[in-house]
């Protein structure tokens, strides 16, 4: 069901995320994101002069490419649109996430890492998206391709559980998927 219809209303500004996952031939796996703000009237900026409706103020680029595990291996970030001149100089830094795994408190490690003036803000926004799109391109290929647990071995957590409302642990979906680490009441039957 799409929003309610809205009140009379001139748009002004849209801000684009994407980010997809890809397997690569070696084995690793690359998430890609890009990031464009743009204004629906044209302006003006100091640095790059007249900026016509719908040409982006912000572009930036992120390609991280991970392991199995989620550990970045290699990261390119790039700025190809930006009010400033001096913004581009910036994207080096995102190197100090090599070698982080994209798991719990990955934002905040991005934030203590390239916050402030140690990074782009835009860029560091960026890697909240990408480390969810990562998180669903590996679930998901984890499902695909990982044989059937031997009945009787022991099961790991998933890691899915209790990260939102459909996967709280004492519910239905928990219950019926994972009836290991459900931890709500038995159904009666």
């Amino acid at each position: 069901m799409p929003l309610s219809p809205p009140a009379p209303r001139e748009p002004l500004h849209t801000r684009h995320v994407e980010c997809c996952g890809y397997r690569r031939a070696d084995g690793s796996w690359d998430i890609e994101g890009h990031i464009t703000d743009v204004k629906a009237y044209a302006f003006t900026n100091r640095w790059r002069g007249e900026i016509p409706p719908g040409t982006p103020l912000h572009e930036m680029w992120v390609r991280v490419t991970i392991d199995y595990g989620m550990t970045i291996l290699a990261i390119e970030a790039v700025t190809d649109n930006a009010p400033f001149a001096v913004c581009p100089a910036i994207t080096a830094n995102f190197q100090r996430l090599k070698g982080l795994r994209i798991g719990p408190g990955f934002n905040a490690k991005v934030r203590e890492l390239l916050g402030g003036t140690e990074g782009c803000t835009h860029i560091v926004e960026l890697m909240g998206p990408i480390a969810t799109t990562a998180f669903q391109t590996m679930f998901s290929e984890r499902r695909r391709t990982e044989p059937p647990k031997q009945p009787g071995a022991p099961r790991r957590r998933p890691p899915v559980i209790d990260t939102c409302h459909a996967y709280a642990s004492d519910g239905e979906l928990v219950r019926t998927e994972y009836p290991d680490f459900h931890t709500g009441a038995k159904a009666a039957g």
